[in-house]
């Protein structure tokens, strides 16, 4: 999409907010339908600096996403959603947006924003009872986003067209299922790496259980055909909880999973997922800590956990200096505060990496923000990532971050 089209798109997008629009005429259920129809607008501007030693110059990207979606109304238990975005280069454009959409940036560090158009999601839901069904490009987030996730801090959103189940059954357990045929990733429609022909199946199922918190029990079958050395199968279980106390809240995860490969992947190997999370404290300064473990084999690659699908920057630190698990796999120790102050929220914490398998240290990392809401529509986020590597292979990284939205 060229800028003139870009700037029609922002400017449609605008007249669909302001425009009062009388979806319905008449009292029969198809002008029902049309008068419980809603449209969306929103928009994500970031500044985001990133410092990396190893690379001739420092990036700064300048970027600006606007998305416009619309749902119908509910016929017969029918209804559509579809939600376009797009993201333009606003200023500055010195930063290399990976996948091969900016070969010649080369000398600057990674910035996973490229610009253009995409067709976010577009897709088709029966909605019954106690279940709902969706067909077309969606949205999947299972859990807390480890393995499965829509990387919703990248300007371009991950998507997936996929059919998928939802609903509760006897016995207190909620389900979901998916058929996933491709995922279209944050690198864009406009190269290889941005879409990708799948053949995965999602299954999770959780239950409440009384004083013992929530259960989770999954099985990802993921089979990426366009890069088969990440297809892979696991399973796993997740326990999550929390007690009130007196004057202070405490909550806890604990997680194991299981992982081999599947499909076309050319190297057989079995590798292990520990996780805990523990906090503690007043709504104004909670405590947190946690453990997080990826198996690998030290000098034996193709033998780490895999997260392919992944909303990664939520773990490992935000300077995303792991995207890949090493082959040695990878430990991250991390302890941190958040809480509230006045209006806005704050959030501090350190990170502490090394290898699964081996006695390599990977380097430490301390990461910082303060976000506010204003007016129930606007939002402003500071975000500070600053990693120190402990070796070559794992070089220094300093990422700042302003991001301003709107939505309505």
């Amino acid at each position: 999409m060229r800028p003139l089209k870009a700037c029609a798109f922002l400017f449609l997008s605008g007249c669909f907010q302001a425009a009062n629009i009388d979806w319905a005429s008449a009292d029969g259920p198809e002008n029902q339908a049309g008068s419980e129809s809603k449209v969306g607008i929103s928009f994500r501007y970031r500044l985001e600096q990133v410092e990396q030693a190893g690379f001739d110059r420092d990036a700064l990207a300048s970027t600006l996403r606007g998305r416009l979606n619309f749902l119908t109304g509910s016929l017969g238990g029918f209804s559509a959603f579809v939600e376009l975005d797009y993201v333009a280069q606003v200023g500055s454009d010195r930063y290399n947006a990976g996948g091969g959409n900016t070969p010649d940036r080369a000398q600057y560090p990674l910035v996973a924003d490229p610009k253009g158009e995409d067709l976010n999601q577009a897709y088709l839901q029966y909605q019954a009872d106690r279940w709902k069904t969706r067909l077309g490009r969606q949205r999947i987030i299972i859990n807390n986003a480890r393995f499965i996730g829509n990387v919703g801090w990248r300007q371009n959103e991950q998507t997936y067209d996929a059919w998928s189940v939802e609903g509760s059954a006897t016995g207190g357990i909620d389900y979901s299922l998916a058929y996933v045929g491709k995922v279209h990733r944050i690198f864009g429609n406009d190269v290889p790496a941005g879409d990708q022909k799948h053949e995965t199946y999602l299954l999770n199922a959780t239950r409440q259980f009384d004083r013992v918190g929530k259960l989770a029990v999954y099985w990802f079958d993921i089979d990426n055909e366009d890069d088969p050395s990440v297809s892979n199968r696991t399973w796993g279980l997740r326990l999550t909880g929390q007690k009130e106390l007196e004057r202070s809240n405490f909550t806890y995860a604990l997680e194991y999973a299981r992982q081999s490969e599947t499909g076309d992947n050319p190297v057989p190997y079995d590798a292990d997922y520990y996780r805990l999370d523990l906090s503690w404290g007043p709504e104004y300064a909670q405590v947190f800590a946690g453990f997080e473990s990826l198996g690998g084999q030290e000098g034996d690659p193709g033998q780490a956990f895999r997260t392919p699908l992944a909303t990664l920057h939520a773990f490992n630190g935000w300077a995303d200096r792991f995207s890949t698990t090493p082959e040695a796999g990878l430990e991250d120790l991390f302890v941190g505060v958040k809480g509230p102050l006045n209006q806005w929220s704050w959030y501090v914490a350190y990170h502490d990496f090394a290898a699964e398998s081996g006695a390599a240290g990977y380097g430490s990392e301390i990461d910082v923000s303060f976000s506010r809401r204003f007016a129930d529509h606007y939002g402003v986020l500071l975000k500070f990532a600053d990693f120190k590597g402990a070796s070559a292979a794992y070089a220094d990284t300093t990422k700042l971050w302003l991001q301003l939205t709107a939505d309505f």
